[in-house]
């Protein structure tokens, strides 16, 4: 603690130096400090920017320093060299598209007084490992020293090629071993980066107090490149507390005295596989002419178990529609093309957002267009909210979504092949700011989106499809999470600030509204007695998924056999956007649903002497575990349609395991005084030995939130450590 004499010395000094102001009453310190609240959660206060960079790196060290390292590692391309061969595959892939080569390039682009900001974040890691080299894996620390492109290449592999082109390396990855061409149903696989997202904004007419609000509700893979860091970040410029990205110098999501915003993962397209012809020299044909591929030789090293390296040579093609990433012997290839290749600016569009006081000012920072995609929902201090489908959209020659995906949220089995035979279909240019969906205070006062297209952001629409070009996003439609949204808000009236903190934990199952009723009436014809006390735990079950829920487990797994065979061909309504609550609904085939329902109900029973039975409670087998915690579940998947998300792999023991979901959770009100409650579901820190591993856990399970502490008092309050770096 500071003595009342240095704090006097201090705000003497403040006096005549107005760079350094006070933050909520209290002047910043002359060197970086990091206050350790007891929940693991940083609040970095710092007189210059780029002190505050280097204090976020060191952070962020202290709480995920192994992961920071392998991922940096990863990026580099040199994941295999550092740790063995389970890395080649990514590598190969992060050498083919050139991301240390876009990081590079996007380094020596960036603004000088940016560059100096990640050069001190990448200086803040190094700092803190130097200063406790016991607290790192030895096996992490070869990927050191982190340097300035390592962040812009991590910033690009999980922004570009991992949220915004994911899809078309599995799409390649099918088609080159003839699992996949364009007509081919790809329905059973499943994508291994589960990304999704709820968002709200409340504005004052649908608010009690008359103060906008918003909800943060980020659903990521609890592990790995999709963890949340939360923070607090103070400078004479910015005043922000919310999460990033593990690994990424700057808050993603977040809010200030006077504004907040959140994301959602959208309908993006911002890229496309194009199919290669080849020609008779070696080359792929373009409009009748053979062109020559672009090649670059490339050598990966592979650590071997006795600690050598062997040489990989790698030959990676390129050509006018971007990167080589799949081939078959027929000599026929893909090329993969992405939005906004070479940069990371998104990272000063999120540090402009940040700054940023007013709408004007922060519409100003959206304008950039450097974050390729996700939905930004937004709230203010002055009430205004807004939606805006935030994307970097492709101008195409012609075609509409059908043709650019083949695909709809309904049906993702059937993914488009561009012909990359014709120039035609190259595009070069994307839409601007004014191009995009936008829907600014509706009169409905609130706005949602569950990662369905935007035209069900709010009720009465205020979207029309027809105005925008038919490839920006795909038909409406809705499925379960997506529908529970947009009800929850729709039939909740005017809004409490504790009315909203619990509606954001709702745990019932949207599905049920759709096909629950017509499932127990044809179970209950049925003859069958498993099938009989099946449908009596149904017609009991509360319809919710909550952890002493009877009844969920049956119907999810019900869900998942007879919709995951049929998809939503097998309801008898289909959805119709003049009637977004009430549709799809009904069964085509009841008989069909019952014989899926005896399906499962048998197999739950015969596992009934290891804990399961068509009557075991929702917790019993749906388990949230993160290091030594073990806690039943509530919540559950995205097409039963809690709006409260969990995703689940199953385990050895035959349960369930939280994989993805709820991760970070902000509850904001924007009055006079933001008031602010949080949770980051699996805890603040990853790095082994830390307190931190699991133990917001409990209070997830609760359904609770803790209180977002910003002042110093507050913090002062609930302080675990004090770290000044005075070196820096």
């Amino acid at each position: 603690m500071r003595s009342r004499s240095v704090l006097l010395v201090v705000a003497l000094l403040l006096i005549v130096v107005p760079t350094l102001p006070a933050v909520h009453g209290q002047a910043l310190p002359d060197t970086p400090e990091i206050l350790w609240d007891t929940w693991g959660v940083p609040h970095i206060f710092s007189p210059t920017n780029e002190g505050l960079f280097y204090a976020f790196g060191w952070a962020q060290a202290q709480n995920h320093g192994d992961l920071i390292l392998k991922l940096y590692g990863q990026a580099r391309g040199r994941a295999a060299e550092y740790w063995g061969a389970d890395y080649l595959d990514g590598d190969r892939q992060v050498r083919a598209v050139g991301i240390p080569q876009q990081a590079h390039w996007g380094y020596s682009q960036l603004p000088e007084e940016f560059r100096r900001y990640i050069d001190a974040f990448a200086q803040g890691i190094n700092d803190y490992v130097a200063a406790h080299p016991d607290r790192i894996g030895e096996a992490w620390k070869r990927v050191l020293p982190v340097t300035g492109p390592d962040i812009l290449g991590h910033g690009v592999r999980v922004l570009r090629y991992t949220f915004v082109a994911r899809l078309g390396f599995s799409i390649a990855a099918d088609w080159a071993v003839g699992n996949l061409d364009a007509n081919a149903d790809r329905s059973a696989r499943v994508d291994a980066f589960t990304a999704g997202s709820n968002a709200w904004a409340i504005g004052p007419t649908k608010s009690e107090s008359g103060h906008a609000m918003l909800v943060a509700n980020p659903h990521q893979p609890w592990a790995d490149l999709g963890l949340w860091v939360e923070a607090q970040l103070v400078s004479p410029e910015v005043n922000v507390y919310g999460a990033a990205l593990v690994g990424n110098p700057i808050l993603g999501i977040a809010f200030n005295d006077y504004l907040g915003w959140t994301h959602t993962v959208n309908t993006h397209d911002g890229w496309d596989l194009y199919k290669l012809t080849p020609g008779a020299n070696g080359g792929y044909m373009l409009d009748g002419t053979e062109q020559p591929y672009k090649l670059r030789q490339e050598t990966i090293l592979v650590r071997q178990p006795d600690g050598s390296l062997v040489s990989q040579p790698f030959l990676i093609r390129s050509t006018v529609h971007g990167t080589v990433i799949a081939e078959r012997a027929d000599g026929t290839a893909l090329a993969l093309r992405v939005v906004g290749e070479q940069t990371y600016d998104a990272a000063i569009q999120w540090w402009e957002m940040g700054k940023a006081r007013n709408l004007q000012e922060f519409e100003t920072a959206l304008r950039r267009l450097d974050i390729p995609m996700f939905t930004v929902m937004y709230a203010d201090r002055e009430g205004n909210i807004l939606h805006v489908f935030n994307e970097r959209v492709p101008v195409r020659s012609e075609g509409d979504w059908a043709f650019w995906n083949n695909t709809t949220p309904a049906d993702r089995s059937r993914p488009a092949i561009i012909p990359g035979d014709q120039l035609r279909y190259l595009w070069t240019t994307t839409h601007g700011y004014d191009d995009l969906p936008r829907v600014l205070n509706p009169a409905s006062g609130w706005l949602q989106n569950a990662n369905e297209p935007p035209w069900t952001t709010t009720l009465p629409l205020a979207l029309d499809p027809a105005d925008y070009p038919a490839y920006i996003a795909p038909p409406a439609f809705v499925w379960p999470r997506p529908q529970t949204s947009m009800r929850l808000l729709a039939e909740a009236g005017t809004l409490s600030y504790e009315r909203l903190l619990t509606l954001k934990q709702s745990t019932f199952v949207e599905l049920t509204r759709w096909v629950l009723d017509d499932l127990i009436a044809a179970a209950e014809e049925s003859p069958v007695e498993l099938v009989q006390r099946a449908a009596d735990v149904l017609k009991n079950w509360d319809r919710h998924a909550d952890e002493t829920s009877v009844g969920t487990v049956l119907f999810a797994a019900w869900a998942a056999d007879y919709l995951g065979r049929y998809g939503f061909s097998a309801l008898a309504v289909p959805f119709d956007l003049n009637d977004p609550l009430n549709t799809p609904r009904g069964l085509v085939d009841p008989i069909g649903a019952v014989e899926a329902l005896q399906r499962v109900a048998a197999q739950l029973e015969l596992l009934r002497p290891l804990g399961a039975g068509i009557d075991v409670p929702y917790g019993n087998i749906f388990r949230m575990r993160v290091g030594e915690y073990d806690l039943p579940a509530s919540g559950t998947d995205d097409m039963l349609g809690t709006f409260r998300t969990l995703t689940f792999i199953q385990e050895p023991d035959l349960r369930f395991k939280v994989v993805a979901g709820e991760s970070y959770i902000a509850v904001i009100e924007f009055g006079e005084t933001v008031r602010a409650k949080v949770l980051l579901t699996y805890g603040n820190a990853t790095q082994p030995g830390s307190p931190h591993v699991g133990d917001q856990l409990e209070v997830f399970a609760a359904r609770g939130y803790r209180d977002a502490w910003r002042t110093p008092a507050e913090i002062e309050a609930h302080l675990a450590e004090r770290v000044a770096l005075n070196s820096y």
